[in-house]
């Protein structure tokens, strides 16, 4: 096919004290999202499978007081989008934190945090084709579960092949379907917690239910920590819309937007739908757990076909973080192909604004941890799993250190450009790092989130020591040529 050669940025400069002229440009890619398209991802974005499916295992483990959990994740993401948002309005970029991290930070930085987000992503396409293939298996029997993994997968691959366009249209209705959903199970559980729900027979408990069973804090108010350990990888994601900007024709406009949508997203999808929840049945009936929370509340109001309705969400639910992931794996791999930190091939795009060998590559890579999935699930892909399961926190906390640097940078070069800007800084921005350090740091205190901090610090040591030689080794070739000219 042809292809043209585009790279994502002029190249890395000769190290030096200010390394701020170093830009991405979004060389090759188009800019075919529309504002519908973004405006969706926005708003979809933050909601993946894990609400659905994961939510009742933290309502079993905190009770009444998970809404707390959610909270202060909740609060954690609005601060760090807001970070993250400063820089994106800024400067919109395809490698969106890696490109401002290896800006403010240093090469090392913007490589390591840029594979690691990689890896993460291309294990969540795994871990979603395996529950999506799980659902549809259940629908048609006689295909088995890998081969609807399979054909989930090259479906969505050829989506990201064909356009950006293509991309961003499908994830229009995936996410579409989501918050409709969403938005439907809180109206329609708000009216039955009140009794007031047209053709249902829920007498209407109110808000009894949030403490009726052993108190709001039934678990004690340490379980608060222990629900923020499960429920804050179901918030990742909300980072996409910003990668995803700068393929729309007007990158800054679509990041203020998705900024500032942010605090009401998470207090209706999440706060509203758990809220919800809690308010039709007690935190510790057997159903939620065995049915999973939003099944057993739907089937409270007497909704028919609970659990098939929820199937076909949770599906879509799915196939979004599928599309989404795949396209976030490739548009990483393009960036760091155009900084020189992956191959160049990585950074070519097609006649159609493709970055072709970004996608296949990430896809490649999935497909062989679907295969570790059904071949050595609790030896191999239980590594892989465990070694990107905290990553997400690390992704947050090098968000927080480079608004650190940049805010001083964009000021300095482009003062206009500062139209998002982190609430009372520098404070909020130390605020959250603190945060951030101190669930990593409870993590360790958890049988589960000990094997997945270790294991992902183990993968983030070898990933910057990786960056750390290439860069001794870079400095050591240019040296010489700089000493000849001289």
């Amino acid at each position: 096919m042809t292809s043209q050669t585009t790279l994502a940025g002029p190249g890395h400069q000769p190290d030096g004290p200010d390394r701020s002229d170093r830009t991405e440009s979004q060389g090759g890619l188009q800019a075919g999202l529309k504002n519908r398209h973004l405006s969706m991802i926005a708003i979809g974005g933050v909601i993946g499978a894990g609400l659905f499916v994961g939510s009742g295992a933290g309502i079993a483990a905190a009770g009444p007081a998970i809404l707390l959990s959610y909270a202060l994740v909740g609060l954690m993401v609005v601060f760090v989008m807001r970070m993250l948002g400063e820089m994106a309005a800024a400067r919109p970029a395809s490698g969106s934190f890696s490109t401002y991290a290896d800006q403010a930070l240093g090469r090392w930085a913007g490589f390591s945090i840029g594979w690691l987000y990689w890896f993460f992503w291309v294990v969540v396409l795994a871990v979603e084709a395996t529950a999506g293939a799980k659902i549809l298996e259940g629908w048609v029997p006689g295909v088995p579960q890998w081969g609807w993994a399979l054909i989930v997968m090259l479906v969505l691959t050829a989506t990201n092949l064909v356009s950006v366009g293509s991309y961003g249209e499908f994830e229009f209705w995936f996410a579409g379907i989501k918050v409709v959903a969403i938005g439907a199970f809180v109206i329609l559980g708000l009216l039955a917690v009140f009794g007031v729900l047209p053709g249902s027979d829920h007498a209407g408990s109110g808000l009894a239910h949030l403490t009726d069973t052993g108190g709001f804090f039934p678990e004690g108010p340490g379980a608060i920590l222990t629900g923020v350990l499960m429920v804050v990888f179901s918030f990742m994601g909300s980072e996409i819309v910003t990668l995803a900007a700068g393929e729309s024709e007007n990158p800054q406009r679509a990041v203020q937007k998705a900024t500032n949508s942010v605090i009401w997203r998470i207090a209706v999808f999440y706060l509203g739908s758990i809220f919800v929840v809690l308010t039709l049945l007690p935190w510790n009936d057997p159903s939620i757990l065995e049915k999973g929370s939003y099944v057993a509340a739907l089937d409270v109001i007497g909704i028919p076909h609970a659990g098939q309705v929820m199937d076909v969400i949770v599906l879509t639910a799915v196939l979004s973080c599928l599309n989404s992931g795949l396209y976030t794996a490739s548009r990483m791999a393009f960036s760091l192909g155009g900084r020189g930190d992956a191959p160049k091939a990585f950074a070519r795009t097609n006649k159609r604004g493709v970055p072709q060998a970004a996608i296949l590559s990430s896809v490649v890579f999935g497909f062989v941890a679907v295969f570790f999935n059904y071949q050595w699930p609790d030896t191999v892909f239980a590594f892989l799993l465990n070694s990107s399961g905290a990553v997400a926190l690390f992704v947050w906390l090098v968000i927080c250190f480079t608004q650190l640097r940049m805010r001083g940078i964009i000021l300095r070069e482009s003062p206009e450009k500062l139209v998002v800007r982190m609430w009372l800084f520098p404070y909020l921005t130390w605020a959250t790092i603190a945060m951030i350090s101190f669930v990593l740091v409870y993590m360790l205190t958890d049988d589960a989130g000990r094997e997945q901090v270790l294991l992902s610090l183990l993968v983030a040591v070898l990933v910057v020591a990786v960056s750390l030689v290439r860069e001794a080794r870079r400095r050591r070739s240019v040296t010489p040529a700089g000493s000849a000219g001289s």
